[in-house]
């Protein structure tokens, strides 16, 4: 992987920590599909409000990719805000709570799952629609690509993944006017090869999940995020700010992920065979 964080090497700092947090939807009454990785949006509200106590400042992707690029010091107690997917509930609950104070987000979003013209209906629950994304950028979201349907990239073949990568970002470039320069993998999955498309695909950085705190020494193209969910409750949520105990907080997580590995290795050839001509 030395390849895909040579950029930083210069700049290198072991001991910087970002956390940044991956929501979902946030919703009073999310559907079965989504209740686990919702939030309600009274505990949105309290959780901005939990950062601004604290003293934390939120940026977005882009700009932690381009301090750590450029060796620019981080502000103080640097904080970052992603959702994945596009629910109607983030412009709905979140943008107000995140207007109130002033604080910028990151939006990766599923092209295919959008209320529009390029609708797939594979959405799990009711989403945005693209004049709501547009008035998400425009209140300082920045808007990040997710893919277009939301598939394992690296159980695809090349011609597949090509296709999601590049579809949804020309997607986006075309409603927004903008090119997205952040991407998410869905699911948290990638492997050297799929990180390797997503670069040459345009984008400048990349998110995964794997419930640990943001380094320098990730690269670019694998930067960690921790899980906020609807379980997530005060105490937890601050830890979670705070980077501390997230091993344990994240253990059994890691746990049934490093069990699934295991049985995604195994079909992963054979998906990328069958896939190939997709």
């Amino acid at each position: 992987m030395a390849e895909e964080y040579e950029e930083y090497k210069e700049y290198e700092d072991y001991d910087a920590r970002v956390p940044i947090l991956m929501y979902h939807a946030v919703a009073a009454e999310p559907n079965d599909a989504t209740r686990v990785l919702s939030v309600t949006p009274e505990a949105f509200a309290e959780q901005m409000a939990a950062i601004a106590d604290r003293g934390s400042t939120p940026i977005d992707t882009a700009e932690l990719a381009a301090a750590w690029r450029s060796g620019r010091p981080l502000p103080k107690r640097p904080v970052l805000i992603t959702f994945d997917d596009g629910y109607e509930g983030v412009h709905r609950h979140a943008l107000p709570a995140l207007a109130k104070h002033g604080f910028p987000a990151t939006l990766f979003v599923t092209t295919g799952w959008l209320r529009g013209p390029y609708d797939t209906g594979g959405a799990l629950d009711t989403m945005l629609d693209w004049d709501q994304v547009r008035e998400l950028a425009a209140g300082g979201v920045e808007i990040g690509g997710h893919s277009h349907t939301h598939p394992q990239l690296d159980q695809l073949g090349e011609q597949r993944l090509r296709f999601e990568l590049i579809h949804c970002k020309e997607i986006v470039a075309d409603q927004l006017g903008s090119v997205p320069a952040s991407f998410a993998y869905p699911y948290g999955y990638s492997d050297r090869r799929v990180r390797r498309a997503v670069r040459e695909t345009g984008y400048a950085q990349a998110l995964a999940v794997g419930n640990g705190l943001a380094r320098r020494a990730q690269g670019p193209y694998a930067l960690r995020r921790v899980t906020v969910r609807r379980s997530t409750g005060p105490d937890e949520f601050a830890r979670l700010v705070e980077g501390r105990a997230i091993a344990r907080t994240f253990a059994r997580d890691r746990a049934l992920t490093k069990g699934y590995a295991v049985l995604r290795r195994t079909r992963q050839v054979r998906g990328r065979v069958s896939g190939a001509g997709a």
